[in-house]
């Protein structure tokens, strides 16, 4: 979210029209095709025309429509011809037929890695890099192709992760069209490593030793905090934790990560603080937070986001250094029009648009706002810090809920709470990268005093993501994002008047009493003497067995990723864990580990004979010994037994006895434990993954399968035997399931064997958390997680 210095005075308009002008005329040529940027930039032309001629003797118009008059024109001519270049590119028509092509490009962005949620074998984390890059040579099904476009790589991680802007490679992919509205010609699909690599500007490489040199010294911190400060300094999220991440999103603090207007503010705030505290000379000031802002972009890179927000804080600069105030608005409309001129593809970007409705949001209300609540006895910093989220969440509001069809109702609060520790956490962060090459111990001393601010972040996202309703849905693209100005707008206007501010309050009011779930006002979740729950986790496993105990149970298995298993677990009130039973070394059954511990107790982590993945394995390990709670392995024929539950110890009756190494994923599975636990509900199976052979051999060793509850193996896919489910004749079948899996799971075929059998399907991805209680009784809690995330 780009800032600009907010002072209450009153703004420059005149020019917001041309902004606006040029703003539209590239976004019509993105959407619509080059011939709408021209005819918009002509209209507009036309207009301005007119209106000087009618304006004779009115200068602040007649400045108004010369500045509209000249970017029309602009629009009309460059922006036109750009978007005109990028459409009709020879690149873009290649691609469209799927051939295999050879490039040489100069990179333009550092890469991004692509990450996704483990399953299987397959580590959480990413597994692929995105960049963009400049077309200087290109040849497709052996013949040249001439492009100066720009193609978006997808490349693996482990061989493009490292690459510099700037650095020339040559690369060979298969063509893909590009998606989206902007300057994108094509997309190629990199499989090998890059080729023939040029040397990097020196600069870039002088930046990338920062960089590194920042994560080396976060080190020293734990592992979300030394992940955050980088991405809170640096927007470098390649260290940043998938559940810290997705909490930041969700309580409304995602850009906090993200360089933007927010971060060159306070670094430009701070020289300029140092510098007037030393009686410097404004234009001295603004050259000089102007040197450190130019390193600032080098330092982290030459992202859209990051150029944007640098135009708008030079913009500001060259206005404080002519000494004009009250120019922030004027500086906003101007950086608007140099971007959109300069780089077209800006206008369809979301984060521009972010950018420019945030600052002018913070110029136009937040000092009105804030004003408004210091003539009612509220303290200037106060009121301050209550305008300044509001109104930036006000007028952002609609752009958010359209990009991502969701609105946080948490974002203003977390944002509030957020704002004392950010300056001071960016600030510590780089005078630590800048520090720590020349004096590590100054840097790591540095390192630790932006620590605490860092874990009130993390706090304070936490604690906003797990707020009943954080996040409610909404009606996305362009209609749920009129949708949602039109609400606001009626909710502005109306607040205006005194009478409709108390009905508005009362309705509010009213509207929390009847449509708040139940839960929150008087929590139906868990429900009276559960047994157990199947926590909804996505595309993974997680099972929580209860003990006579309060706040203790045993949990089999821990879901894919870090978070959802931990909010499954604080929803149950669950705080000591004697036994952790993993049933498998897929990704999908471990990944959530490192959560689990998280505020709680555990006596220690079970596993069977499999030992494969082996990178799974030393995790495991690795883990457990970080959390000093012992590793025991689990043989059929144990039992084990608390007050309320006890666990007999069936599977897996046959392992493999070659390497790790050479285990498929079948192999895996059918290694997994099976656990039968006797509860008050009953009965209940727990199966892991076994698939076609180890269900034979559980059919083959065991007499008596039968069970209440059955926890479908392998989230309900075609690899069940009829024989097996029939032997088990569940009146209950549990299927743990991640909503939108590209698995096919669960399979019809099995669904329709358990239909069959009278057992009541249960399925995470439709239920959310589902608990047995007394009966083998079924309670929903009817939130399930939306599709994994890619």
């Amino acid at each position: 979210m780009s800032t600009l210095p907010v002072v209450d005075t009153r703004q420059d308009m005149r020019l917001v029209p041309a902004a606006l002008a040029c703003w539209l005329a590239a976004l019509t040529g993105l959407l619509l095709g080059w011939w709408a940027a021209l005819a918009t930039g002509l209209t507009s032309a036309a207009l301005a025309a007119l209106v000087l001629w009618r304006v004779r003797d009115r200068p602040r118009a007649r400045s108004a429509a010369a500045a509209l008059l000249t970017l029309g024109l602009l629009a009309a001519g460059p922006v036109a011809w750009r978007i005109r270049d990028a459409q009709q590119d020879e690149l873009r028509a290649v691609a469209a037929e799927g051939l295999p092509a050879t490039l040489r490009v100069a990179v333009a962005e550092r890469p991004k890695p692509v990450r996704s949620a483990g399953y299987a074998d397959r580590q959480a984390g990413a597994r692929s890099v995105v960049l963009a890059a400049d077309v200087l040579t290109a040849s497709a099904d052996g013949r040249p192709v001439p492009s100066s476009g720009r193609v978006l790589l997808l490349a693996p991680v482990a061989q493009w992760a490292s690459l510099l802007p700037g650095k020339e490679v040559a690369v060979t992919g298969l063509l893909m069209p590009p998606r989206g509205s902007d300057l994108t010609v094509a997309v190629l699909s990199v499989r090998g490593p890059p080729g023939e690599p040029g040397p990097a500007p020196w600069w870039q490489r002088a930046a990338a030793g920062l960089r590194t040199g920042l994560h080396d010294l976060c080190q020293v911190l734990p592992d979300e905090p030394a992940g955050l400060l980088p991405g809170l300094v640096l927007g470098d999220t390649s260290a940043l934790s998938p559940r810290v991440e997705q909490e930041f999103v969700t309580a409304g603090l995602a850009h906090l990560t993200a360089v933007s207007g927010g971060n060159l503010a306070v670094v430009c705030g701070a020289v300029l603080l140092l510098l007037r505290l030393l009686r410097l000379g404004p234009r001295l000031s603004a050259t000089a937070a102007g040197a450190c802002l130019a390193g600032f972009l080098v330092l982290v890179g030459p992202e859209p986001s990051v150029l944007r927000a640098g135009v708008m804080a030079a913009v500001a600069l060259l206005a404080l250094a002519l000494g004009r105030r009250g120019s922030a608005l004027p500086a906003l409309a101007f950086a608007v029009c140099l971007l959109v001129v300069a780089d077209p593809a800006m206008a369809t970007d979301f984060g521009f648009a972010l950018s420019v409705c945030a600052t002018a949001g913070l110029v136009l209300l937040a000092p009105r706002w804030a004003g408004a609540l210091v003539r009612r006895g509220v303290p200037p910093g106060f009121a301050d810090g209550l305008a300044i989220p509001l109104a930036a969440f006000l007028v952002t509001a609609p752009v958010l809920a359209g990009m991502a069809g969701s609105v946080s109702l948490v974002s203003v609060l977390a944002n509030i709470l957020a704002a004392p520790v950010v300056a001071p956490a960016t600030v510590l962060g780089v005078l630590a990268t800048l520090t720590g090459p020349w004096w590590p111990g100054a840097g790591k001393v540095l390192v630790h005093l932006a620590d605490p601010e860092a874990r009130w972040l993390i706090t304070v996202a936490r604690h906003g993501a797990r707020a009943p309703g954080a996040v409610i849905t909404w009606p996305g693209g362009w209609l749920g994002g009129l949708l949602a100005a039109a609400v606001l707008g009626v909710l502005v206007l109306a607040a205006r008047h005194r009478r409709v501010r108390v009905l508005m309050a009362v309705l509010v009011v009213g509207a929390l009493l009847v449509f708040v779930p139940v839960k929150v006002l008087a929590p139906g979740w868990p429900p009276r003497n559960w047994a157990a729950v199947e926590c909804d986790v996505g595309q993974g496993d997680a099972v929580v067995l209860a003990t006579a105990s309060p706040g203790r149970a045993v949990v089999v298995d821990t879901g894919p990723e870090p978070g959802p298993v931990d909010e499954c677990l604080n929803r149950l009130g669950v705080d000591r864990i004697p036994l952790l039973v993993l049933s498998h070394l897929h990704a999908d059954h471990i990944g959530g580990l490192t959560s689990v511990f998280d505020g709680r107790a555990v006596g220690g982590i079970a596993v069977g004979p499999g030992r494969a993945p082996e990178w799974a394995w030393r995790q495991v390990a690795a883990e457990a010994a970080r959390q000093a709670v012992p590793l025991v392995e689990l043989s059929p024929g144990e039992r084990l037994e608390w007050p309320g539950l006890s666990l007999d110890v069936l599977g897996p009756r046959y392992v493999p006895s070659h390497s790790p190494g050479q285990q498929d994923g079948t192999t895996i599975n059918n290694s997994s434990v099976v656990l039968r636990a006797d509860t008050p509900a009953g009965r209940i199976l727990l199966t892991g993954d076994v698939e076609l052979a180890a269900q034979a051999d559980l059919l083959a060793d065991i007499g008596d399968l039968r069970a209440e509850v059955l926890k479908v193996p392998h989230h309900g896919s075609r690899y069940s035997l009829p024989s097996f489910l029939a032997a088990v004749a569940p009146r209950v079948a549990m299927v743990s399931v991640g909503a939108g899996n590209t698995y096919g799971h669960p399979n019809k075929s099995t669904l329709d064997t358990l239909a069959a059998l009278g057992a009541r399907v249960t399925r995470t991805d439709v239920d959310g958390d589902t608990a047995v209680v007394a009966g083998a009784a079924i309670a929903r809690r009817g939130e399930p997680r939306g599709p994994p995330r890619r």
